[in-house]
């Protein structure tokens, strides 16, 4: 134990530093991503997560990005507490027959213009959880979905460059549609 206590005093941290982050690709697609936003809605992004039931693998990606090295809200992105407040409903996870139901509420709770984005292996197919009896599935399977970022889980700029593509490529704002 001293000999372990020793070590950890006379040398450095054990842990690895950070990779490189490419300040300028991740500012101008930040900067995209901002920019569409107020062209698409005419104010900022706002962002509601609904864990429908994940392991949390997405949940801490989607935490990088308010970190201070992604900091999402420099670009006009947020992520709010009420469906009642957001434009976009990111789903985590497959939807588990418990949230099902408080997954619809949530979407009928979003107002027009609104999206619905499943983020990961899980909320897309199903992932490892895929054919569980406590699963309803993907979350295709309760709602309709308008993007699907994969990856297990994806990282930051994956989801980024999806919520760019998703503002950029809908030629008009899904509304009225509920399962």
């Amino acid at each position: 134990m001293f000999k372990h206590i020793l070590r950890s005093l006379a040398g450095g941290p054990v842990t690895e530093s950070a990779p490189p982050a490419s300040d300028a690709a991740l500012a101008e697609l930040g900067g995209r991503l901002g920019a569409a936003a107020q062209r698409r809605l005419g104010r900022s992004l706002a962002i509601r997560e609904v864990d429908a039931g994940s392991c949390n693998g997405c949940e801490l990606e989607l935490h990088a990005l308010s970190n201070p090295l992604y900091d999402l809200e420099r670009f006009g992105i947020r992520f709010v507490a009420s469906p009642r407040h957001a434009d976009v409903l990111l789903v985590t996870g497959p939807v588990t027959k418990n949230m099902a139901e408080a997954l619809r509420r949530s979407w009928d709770a979003t107002p027009d213009p609104k999206w619905l984005v499943a983020c990961g292996a899980c909320a897309v197919d199903g992932g490892v959880f895929a054919g569980s009896y406590a699963c309803v599935g993907p979350v295709e399977a309760v709602l309709p979905v308008d993007l699907r970022i994969p990856g297990c889980p994806p990282r930051p700029a994956e989801i980024l460059a999806g919520l760019l593509a998703l503002l950029e490529t809908s030629a008009a704002p899904v509304s009225g549609r509920a399962g």
